[in-house]
C-alpha cells in the first residue's frame, strides 16, 4: 500500500514490531493472541495494509500496551 499516509502506517507497523519483539513474541504468537492471521500481522507491520482501529485495539490488548504506544509518531 502506498498512499499519503504510508509513512504513518509504516511507523505504526514498526511500533508494533518493536513491542512484539520486546515481549519475545513471533508474528504467529501475536496472531494467535489477536485472532488475526499471521499474514495480516505481517502486512500491518510492513505497512502493506492499513490497520483498522479494531485491529490496533486487538494488537494493543494482546501486547498489553496502551493504544497510544502503537500510535506514537516521532516529530
Amino acid at each position: 500500500m502506498k498512499d499519503r499516509y504510508h509513512d504513518i502506517y509504516l511507523q505504526i507497523g514498526l511500533n508494533i514490531l518493536r513491542c512484539r519483539k520486546e515481549r519475545g513474541l513471533t508474528q504467529e504468537q501475536l496472531a494467535d493472541r489477536t485472532g488475526h492471521s499471521r499474514n495480516h500481522i505481517q502486512r500491518v507491520e510492513t505497512a502493506y495494509t492499513a490497520p483498522t482501529l479494531a485491529t490496533l485495539l486487538d494488537i494493543a490488548q494482546a501486547l498489553e500496551v496502551p493504544l497510544e504506544k502503537l500510535l506514537e509518531i516521532p516529530k
